[in-house]
């Protein structure tokens, strides 16, 4: 994989650079040979209202290109968060890649009134995350939901929904909370 660091309004320290060669490797370990090239980006932003740095992500995949964005105060738990996100929004890409390929195959359907729990919850950017039982990680935007609000959900809720396969991988179409 190959790594590009800028800097911008700073300099790079040894902590975040370290930091960054971290979580490279650990791309690496899980998406082999699928990560072409990764461009890391800290900028200082002290006029911002969000904080004083921003730090950006752009990681080329075959026939795609994800990018991150976080903003705040400390670079090393942006660098976190952003990786964080990289690393999700990458397994969705891949999971999409692996069931592209299994939906050609006879029988293979997409289910749409499926049970799941809410493995993670993201209020500030609108979207979350349901696993199923058979482990399938669904996407859902808070349009989504029906007769509730993202706020009034937590991780571990179970939810009725219908998924479909989106842009980026599974994806639901709508959210309810409980049993049908």
């Amino acid at each position: 994989m190959e790594l590009k660091i800028e800097a911008k309004n700073l300099d790079i320290r040894k902590s975040w650079q370290e930091k960054i060669e971290e979580e490279r490797n650990k791309l690496i370990r899980h998406y082999a040979n699928f990560v072409l090239h990764l461009r890391v980006t800290i900028e200082a932003t002290p006029g911002y209202k969000e904080g004083g740095y921003e730090v950006r992500l752009v990681a080329s995949v075959p026939n795609d290109t994800v990018a991150v964005k976080r903003w705040g105060e400390s670079v090393r738990s942006l660098l976190t968060e952003a990786f964080d996100v990289l690393g999700a929004q990458l397994k969705e890409i891949v999971k999409k890649k692996q069931n592209h390929k299994s939906a050609k195959l006879p029988g293979a359907t997409v289910d749409n009134n499926a049970l799941g729990i809410i493995r993670k919850l993201v209020p500030d950017e609108a979207y979350g995350f349901i696993v199923t039982d058979d482990k399938l990680d669904v996407f859902f935007h808070a349009n989504a939901l029906k007769d509730v609000t993202i706020n009034d959900l937590a991780e571990g809720d179970e939810v009725l929904f219908a998924m479909e396969e989106g842009d980026k991988g599974l994806q639901a179409t709508w959210v309810r909370v409980g049993q049908a």
